[in-house]
């Protein structure tokens, strides 16, 4: 596909691929901003490098192509809608990050429920990101992800009001951008 049949581009903020631009898949998904996007990998800082993320609700991939920028080791990708795997599907091979991703077409919550670690296995991830659309915000999800994620990882979400209270997780912080709380 070219760019054309895309909804639209967002930037890299920083790293490897600091301003090359990528496809946004249009059709309702919201990119989270560039200045939210900032202000999340600011806070992160080296933490990033050698990584293993995951982007939840990925849209254009924005997030998860952040962190390969910045130094993480893999990322691998959730979202349930043809067009946003489109997107990413483009972003990876214009990226040249084919053997660092990993894209999951599937519902976020069916892949929490799948993927939960039992006794013998170790959750995954280092970082989850999770943008969920706003209209159809569910924070069951999001508690489901929580046991993904490695004892000392962080899960940074992105959402529309107060933040919910989930009982696996320890919230740090809530910073508020625009209409976004992160």
């Amino acid at each position: 596909m070219s760019k054309k049949e895309f909804g639209g581009e967002v930037e890299i903020t920083g790293g490897e691929f600091r301003r090359r631009k990528i496809v946004t898949p249009g059709g309702g998904t919201h990119p989270m901003g560039s200045r939210e996007r900032l202000a999340l990998f600011n806070s992160i800082g080296s933490s990033l490098v050698g990584a293993d993320v995951l982007d939840a609700y990925a849209g254009s991939g924005a997030i998860g192509f952040e962190a390969l920028s910045r130094g993480a080791k893999s990322a691998t990708f959730i979202d349930k809608a043809p067009g946003a795997r489109q997107a990413i599907k483009h972003n990876i091979v214009e990226l040249g990050v084919e053997d660092r991703c990993t894209l999951i077409p599937m519902r976020v919550e069916e892949y929490a429920q799948i993927n939960r670690p039992s006794e013998e296995s170790q959750p995954g991830f280092d970082f989850i990101f999770a943008d969920p659309p706003y209209d159809d915000f569910d924070p069951r999800g999001i508690d489901g992800l929580s046991y993904c994620l490695k004892p000392e990882g962080l899960l940074a979400l992105s959402h529309p009001d107060v933040t919910p209270d989930f009982p696996r997780l320890v919230k740090l912080r809530t910073r508020k951008y625009a209409g976004a709380h992160l």
